[in-house]
């Protein structure tokens, strides 16, 4: 009799199982603000999709506040009806978030005041005392960067390699270059479906190696990188356009105003979609710059710019990208920023990111 009171005592702590915990959920009620991102309970571990959240904004000029983005996006989240039409049982697969490293935030906060002694005597000029200090910090913070990458690499891996179906929440468009070195580790060829305003092929932007507006030429010394198809560009500069022209097809631009000039003169977005998905190679990661959809939908991004895809254009082309037969091997969504006065961007954030890992779960069962 003792016996058996001890196994039913200690019976009654031990964890439940995945199965058990999809059987006990019950998706139509509110979402406990103790549970992880839009209110599910799975851990990594028990989760298929794992996002890896990346709080970092340190060469962000213009706006601010994308390190807050996936605390923002994760408080949003609770609002987000589970039920989805495409991806119905979507819920059950598991999204769990890594735990946000603050001390990462921490340091990006530190950085980021550092990185405006850089940014000022650009714009402002100053002495020779000015100029010694910008230096001292625009080496820290190159140095800092990389180190970010190495640690945005290894975390992705580390998820990759239990099996996860991971993707990266931003931080702005610097903190994906780690993801994209562990995709090359693993994949022999890859592209990535761009949508963002900017090209981001400015070479080290302001000084910075690792700028924000850096990243996809970073992306191009990445052999394993076949091509990236940018979508829905509105502003790059001359030096872009040369690195463009000098990426011997490796880089295929869709800009935003030849895009609505095709459907004018009577083009469906379908057979746009199309266009751009047969451009990509058989696999491909998703790097989506929130700054991408027209501004009413993220007026507090650091940099918008007018134009744009409408959400459901978006999650469109990304359904159509998922039915088309090739591999999505992951995605970052990055640039979200939560406003002083409202949680919009975040709100438009999680939905996109709860489509995001719809169609990363789709080709993967």
């Amino acid at each position: 009799m003792d016996a058996m009171a001890t196994f039913v005592v200690t019976s009654h702590f031990l964890p439940m199982s995945k199965a058990s915990k999809i059987k006990q959920f019950d998706p139509n009620n509110p979402a406990s603000s103790q549970a992880g991102i839009y209110g599910l309970p799975f851990t990594c571990e028990e989760a298929d999709v794992v996002l890896v959240p990346v709080p970092w904004e340190v060469t962000t000029s213009y706006g601010g506040g994308t390190s807050k983005g996936p605390a923002a996006i994760t408080e949003a989240s609770l609002q987000v009806d589970l039920f989805h039409r495409e991806f119905p049982d979507l819920w059950k697969r598991g999204i769990a978030m890594d735990e946000i490293p603050k001390a990462l935030q921490m340091q990006s906060d530190d950085l980021k005041k550092q990185a405006k002694q850089v940014i000022d005597l650009l714009t402002e000029g100053g002495d020779a005392k000015k100029k010694a200090r910008a230096a001292k910090a625009l080496k820290l913070i190159n140095e800092e960067s990389a180190v970010m990458n190495d640690w945005v690499e290894q975390r992705v891996g580390y998820w990759q390699d239990q099996g996860k179906l991971v993707g990266l929440v931003g931080g702005d468009h610097s903190t994906p270059l780690g993801m994209f070195k562990a995709q090359a580790a693993r994949h022999k060829k890859f592209g990535i479906l761009h949508i963002d305003a900017h090209l981001d092929l400015r070479i080290a932007y302001e000084g910075f190696t690792y700028s924000h507006a850096s990243i996809m030429y970073n992306a191009l010394a990445i052999p394993q990188l076949e091509r990236i198809v940018s979508v829905g560009i509105r502003d790059f500069c001359e030096q872009e356009n040369t690195v463009f022209l000098r990426s011997k097809g490796r880089v295929r631009i869709v800009r935003s105003a030849d895009v609505r000039r095709q459907q004018f003169d009577g083009v469906t977005w379908r057979e746009q979609c199309d266009a751009i998905i047969e451009g990509l190679p058989d696999k491909v990661h998703i790097s989506f710059d929130i700054d991408g959809l027209d501004p009413t939908l993220c007026p507090n991004t650091g940099t918008p710019v007018p134009g744009g895809f409408q959400f459901e254009e978006a999650t469109y082309l990304l359904s159509r990208l998922a039915s088309s037969g090739k591999t999505i091997i992951g995605f970052d969504m990055v640039e979200v920023s939560p406003g002083k006065h409202d949680d919009w961007d975040a709100n438009v954030g999680a939905r996109l990111l709860f489509h995001l890992c719809g169609i990363l779960t789709a080709g993967h069962r």
